[in-house]
């Protein structure tokens, strides 16, 4: 038995969590570089995905190790000229790396409290400082050029704050429990159930790629009435992705969501967001949005609205949505009935949206197409992307075509197709 927060499952489990990630995640390749995103107090898991990922033929596996106490010290003392720069040598890794071909894997772990003491001016200009740098990684990313594959693994404090009822221990083995049950890496063979979740998927893509809906009405009980109008040949993705040269992979671990881009000046009515949204290691609550032909015109948060308002003021697309995701009541997480305080598990909940950046894998023959090309097609440009969960149980979704036909999608929160 492995100590720690990984006492509470058995390193049999662990391995097959980590195969899924290499096998299934990344789908790496033999002689392929991997790249592991990881907190040192997670060193445990990133070192076996690292084992497993020698065994699965890597021919490097490279662990670009931080530290959220440093980080936290670097955001309360660093010089004001500092928090404004990204060096240009972190750039450079990320740029061989995609050069190298590399695959990445993010191992997450929510920390809610560690960055309560630091302004969040400080944070939101660090990060604009690195996303400008890194604009160039975030853009493969966001179109497939490269493999990636985010998953999570518990944090005392935040199994806590999930279950606040329970003690220490038992708040850790329910989390592990719940995170392996919405990541089906629970059942007895993980990548044949991957391929399973995955033919749902491609179904339902099937049926609304082939709709060619104008736009889609979301309206619940808790005040969304959001009308989102879609680009001119966009494409819902989701579940396994196809990279550049062909290869399948999953970026997400849990995913549950079928996404597209809305068209950038097409949005318009109140969305009423269901579930905290954590952003810069803050907490924002009670809030809703106002669109009026795609710009968020008005916002309001009980808690966290210096945060909303930092995001939303980041850059002139962070003002207009990139994502628009539809998700069932009856996926594993879902049906947890459980708030994650934790955006990757709670946005595969419910329906959401993302403000900021939109995928050019959102529109047919996107990748490939110059800034130009995917604004005039109606997509959006930011420095972020960030999602919002706004479905509820008696979500309704209604698809629109042109010409006014309508098509019941989600009632009740549940696809009807």
């Amino acid at each position: 038995m492995i100590k720690g927060i990984y006492e509470f499952i058995t390193e049999a489990q662990l391995k097959k969590y980590a195969e899924l990630a290499v096998r299934a995640g990344v789908n790496l390749q033999k002689n392929q570089l991997l790249i592991i995103h990881s907190d040192i107090q997670n060193a445990t898991f990133a070192r076996l995905i690292q084992t497993v990922a020698y065994e699965a033929g890597a021919s490097n596996v490279f662990i670009d190790w931080t530290d959220e106490q440093s980080t936290k010290e670097f955001y309360l003392n660093a010089a004001d000229s500092v928090i404004d720069h990204f060096p240009d040598w972190q750039a450079a890794r990320f740029k061989e790396w995609d050069n190298a071909g590399a695959a990445y894997i993010h191992i997450i772990s929510e920390n809610l409290d560690v960055f309560k003491e630091v302004s969040t001016e400080r944070i939101s200009r660090f990060q604009k400082a690195s996303r400008t740098k890194l604009r160039d990684y975030y853009a493969k990313i966001r179109s497939h050029e490269v493999r990636w594959c985010l998953l999570a693994v518990p944090y005392a404090g935040w199994a806590t704050k999930v279950f606040p009822n329970l003690s220490k221990e038992e708040a850790l083995q329910s989390l592990w429990r719940l995170i392996l049950k919405g990541s089906r890496a629970d059942g007895k063979n993980l990548i044949k159930d991957w391929e399973s979740h995955n033919r749902a998927f491609e179904s339902r893509k099937k049926i609304l790629n082939g709709s060619q809906f104008e736009s889609l009405h979301f309206k619940n009980s808790r005040g969304t009435d959001l009308l989102v109008g879609l680009p001119k040949n966009h494409l819902f993705i989701g579940g396994g992705v196809i990279d550049k040269n062909g290869i399948p992979f999953f970026p997400n671990i849990p995913t549950e969501e079928i996404f597209t881009a809305p068209h950038k000046n097409k949005v318009n009515g109140k969305l009423v967001g269901t579930k905290p949204l954590i952003y810069g290691g803050s907490v924002i609550d009670e809030f809703y949005l106002i669109f009026k032909d795609g710009q968020i015109t008005e916002y309001y948060a009980a808690k966290g609205q210096e945060e909303l308002q930092s995001l939303i003021e980041t850059d002139e697309g962070s003002h207009y949505l990139g994502e628009i995701a539809l998700v069932s009541k009856k996926s594993p997480l879902a049906q947890a009935d459980t708030l994650f305080y934790n955006t990757l598990f709670d946005e595969n909940t419910a329906c959401h949206i993302g403000i900021g950046n939109a995928s050019p894998s959102n529109i047919q023959n996107g990748i490939g197409q110059s800034e130009e090309e995917l604004k005039a097609a109606g997509l959006n440009t930011s420095l972020l992307l960030v999602n919002v969960t706004f479905g509820t149980e008696d979500m309704k979704v209604v698809g629109i075509k042109e010409g006014g036909t309508e098509v019941l999608l989600i009632k009740d929160g549940d696809f009807q197709f």
